[in-house]
């Protein structure tokens, strides 16, 4: 009996000791990984930095230029709506494509609602542009077993047809 607890001590120990090893590998593991992070973002951030003052240096030299023939204000005017241009041209650049503006969104959803397919949620199609639902078949599919609906009869007892249909006051 005594022995049987010394060996459960010694599986408690040997378990304890694994996942200590365990924490200290994946803690250096992360180490390692964030220091190499940290160092791509220093780059990053210090590429960033160079790249702005060589934006404000051809931005001088633009200003110089047309400064030549155009007083100084003038110049610093020119300079200042085309950089003004090339920072909403970057900006459309960088935003992610949508299918059009607010208009467009309410287009869509005030057709899906007099589809019969109910109000679109948020504005917007479930699944994006285009149909929000997929076409529903003139006639309803056979089930085993069931009477089977008869060639060009439309199932159901008020014949409203699903693409357009017709409310009840």
């Amino acid at each position: 009996m005594e022995r049987m607890d010394h060996l459960e001590h010694l599986d408690k120990h040997l378990v304890d000791e694994l996942a200590q090893v365990a924490r200290e590998t994946i803690r250096d593991e992360l180490r390692e990984q964030t220091r190499k992070q940290r160092r791509k973002a220093t780059l990053y951030a210090a590429s960033g930095a160079v790249a702005l003052y060589a934006g404000a240096a051809v931005a001088l030299a633009v200003g110089l230029a047309l400064d030549i023939g155009l007083p100084g204000w003038a110049a610093a005017l020119i300079t200042a709506a085309i950089l003004g241009v090339v920072a909403y041209a970057l900006r459309g650049a960088a935003r992610p494509h949508t299918t059009g503006t607010a208009e467009r969104r309410a287009e869509l959803s005030h057709g899906a609602e007099h589809a019969g397919q109910g109000p679109a949620v948020g504005g917007m199609p479930p699944a994006g542009p285009g149909t929000p639902y997929p076409p529903m078949p003139p006639t309803a599919p056979a089930v085993p077993g069931a009477d089977a609906p008869q060639p060009g009869v439309t199932p159901g007892a008020d014949h409203v047809d699903p693409q357009n249909p017709h409310h009840r006051a």
